[in-house]
């Protein structure tokens, strides 16, 4: 077949919708390391984290073993209102850049919540409400897993409480207002509803917020309010195990034309878009069935993989989660004004961090404004806007295509456009203003940061 006659859009039958979630960490042979209890740095039990999660939420959570969770018949018929989502062959970004390279990208923003957030959104509320709960509480950075989370809490008759970053709070009020239409309640973080947020206010007068500032507070929240449970869109297993629909559905449509990526480039904050992304790929690199060159991309601003130490961290600001071992700037690290919020994260997966120590991964860090310009250059022709967080990965994936372009190789590309960026227009706005700049945090500021690490025997 050739490179013409593959079209523009694959899709999938329904009866093609995966029926299963890929858990990769039954293939690792280093399995992540435990989450571990703050107080006395012991692994933490099913019991010690059914007090935050739901109690289903906490077996996928803890299971290293079992390759295949059955997706349930509920969440099933959800995922057929969105799904499967098209691979796309960028064939006239491909044009543009002149390039002999084959770009393909998996698109996620087919659905109103905008994002790919909502593959594991709705199967958390599904979880909260099979457990009879009332309703359950989270974060958000730019809002994606806000919104996505209070659609699916709204399908399921749950409250849905959303702590938001404060600086995405500020600039993106639709993005609020979509949550707000849903029937969630949204703050702004940190915030004085709560005493870590009071905390950290006191600590950090006129702080701009971080996901780890938002996680304390609505971990705080679910923790003392009778009928919640705290639910995390991203940095879990629980969540990359959800968001592997992802990539099964990428790599069976590529199946389908005989295509296999050479490269698979993701953007990486918390890890849950890169994780499903790449799952299946992984999968059969861990089982020395293929092998795929995969590479992390995240802002220049919040360098958890490229900068950061891999060692036990507070999952939160508020130092009121376990720890988990990652790769981690420090949990008390709060970013610039960065308009990725989704990429704001101190810390990596768990298991992506476990993946890149290994050497299955790679990991590149890009400045904001080259990323804009490459959010531009991919919305002229590919005619998509893409969420600043996307478009790490179409920075990296043109990067790619023109390295080809230089070496007349024709390779295969794949990249992971997570969402939209309708609701980012104000970060456009400022670049296209001249009004945006390119913060990177020192080696002194990490240094710091690293300093306050929690001492682990």
């Amino acid at each position: 077949m050739t490179a013409r006659e593959i079209p523009y859009k694959i899709y999938l039958d329904e009866s093609e919708i995966p029926t299963a979630w890929y858990n990769v960490r039954a293939d690792m042979k280093n399995k992540p390391a435990p989450l571990l209890n703050p107080g006395t740095h012991q692994p933490m039990t099913a019991q010690e984290l059914s007090a935050v999660f739901c109690e289903d939420l906490v077996a996928q959570e803890l299971d290293n073993d079992t390759r295949l969770f059955p997706i349930p018949q509920e969440i099933q018929d959800f995922y057929r209102m969105y799904r499967p989502s098209p691979l796309v062959r960028a064939y006239c970004l491909e044009k543009k850049l002149q390039t002999p390279a084959h770009i393909y990208y998996k698109f996620e923003g087919n659905n109103t919540s905008g994002s790919h957030k909502l593959n594991s959104a709705i199967a958390q509320a599904y979880y909260a409400k099979k457990q009879g709960l009332k309703g359950v509480t989270t974060e958000t950075g730019a809002g994606q897993w806000g919104t996505a989370l209070s659609m699916a809490c709204a399908y399921l008759g749950l409250d849905c409480k959303v702590f938001m970053v404060k600086v995405s709070y500020e600039q993106k009020p639709f993005r609020r207002e979509v949550m707000r239409t849903y029937g969630a309640s949204v703050t702004p973080s940190p915030s004085e509803t709560t005493q870590v947020g009071r905390k950290i206010l006191a600590e950090h007068p006129g702080t701009t917020g971080s996901l780890g500032c938002a996680i304390s507070e609505a971990v705080e929240v679910a923790v003392g309010t009778p009928g919640y449970r705290y639910v995390l869109g991203s940095v879990l297993n629980q969540v990359l195990l959800h968001q592997s629909v992802i990539g099964v559905e990428a790599k069976t449509a590529l199946d389908k034309y005989g295509v296999k990526p050479d490269v698979i480039i993701g953007c990486a904050g918390g890890g849950s878009n890169l994780g499903g992304l790449i799952s299946p790929f992984m999968g059969e690199k861990l089982r020395g069935e293929a092998d795929y060159r995969i590479v992390a991309v995240e802002p220049a601003s919040c360098p958890s993989l490229t900068r950061g130490v891999y060692a036990y961290d507070f999952c939160d600001t508020g130092m009121v989660c376990p720890l988990a071992k990652m790769y981690t700037l420090g949990s008390d690290f709060i970013p610039a004004p960065n308009h990725a919020g989704g990429l704001r994260y101190h810390g990596m997966s768990p298991i992506l961090s476990q993946l890149y120590d290994d050497g299955l991964m790679e990991a590149v860090s890009v400045p904001q404004t080259r990323v804009f310009e490459a959010a531009e250059l991919f919305a002229r022709t590919e005619g998509i806007l893409p969420a600043p967080e996307s478009s790490h990965a179409i920075c990296a994936a043109i990067d790619e295509a023109l390295k080809c372009k230089e070496s007349g190789e024709e390779k295969t590309i794949l990249f992971g456009l997570t969402g939209t960026g309708y609701f980012d227009m104000v970060a456009y706005e400022k670049f296209h203003d001249g009004r945006m700049d390119d913060y990177v945090p020192t080696d002194e500021e990490l240094a710091q940061f690293r300093a306050r690490l929690p001492k682990i025997d």
